[in-house]
């Protein structure tokens, strides 16, 4: 009875404390240029907080509410999918400072999050609609990064040597 709700808090946890840990707001990130609109620094760490406990708590809704063991495996692949999704993204952004390599990878965590509203509708409504603010703040996420990318470019550009 508790096995879900364990595994899905502790998903949810690694994932918070791992994109905290690949996420150093340094000099290379203070001086790209940003949109006006951009968020506070300070948001990204409630906001994730609040969305990936929602994602957990759907996890355990969609897990009870599915009717088979197969349709767990299903819920399973697509959690599992958008973890991995999601683990990619501040690595490639600020750890190997490549925000045009986490605009593409930005399709992939976005297009985990719509299977995962899709797969999860007939299983449990209340599931998928836990996973609409993650997939809101992945929508708004994609679009600051390629603004960024667009004030920034271009990356990973080596100088010349003479």
């Amino acid at each position: 009875m508790w096995e879900p709700i364990l595994i899905a808090g502790g998903v949810a946890v690694f994932l918070g404390v791992f994109g905290g840990l690949m996420t150093p707001i340094g000099g290379w990130y203070r001086n790209l240029r940003k949109p006006p609109w951009q968020p506070p620094d300070w948001l990204f760490g409630p906001a994730w907080t609040l969305i990936l406990g929602m994602a957990a708590a759907s996890a355990v809704l969609a897990w009870r509410a599915a009717p088979d063991a197969t349709s767990q495996r299903d819920i399973v692949i697509l959690f599992v999918t958008n973890a991995l999704a999601h683990a990619a993204w501040s690595p490639l952004f600020f750890r190997a400072r490549r925000p045009d390599w986490a605009m593409i990878e930005v399709v992939f965590l976005w297009a985990s999050l719509v299977a995962l509203v899709v797969g999860l509708w007939p299983i449990s409504p209340l599931a998928a609609w836990l996973i609409a603010p993650y997939l809101a703040w992945v929508s708004f996420a994609a679009w600051l990064n390629w603004t960024i990318v667009k004030l920034n470019r271009p990356f990973g550009v080596r100088p010349k040597e003479v």
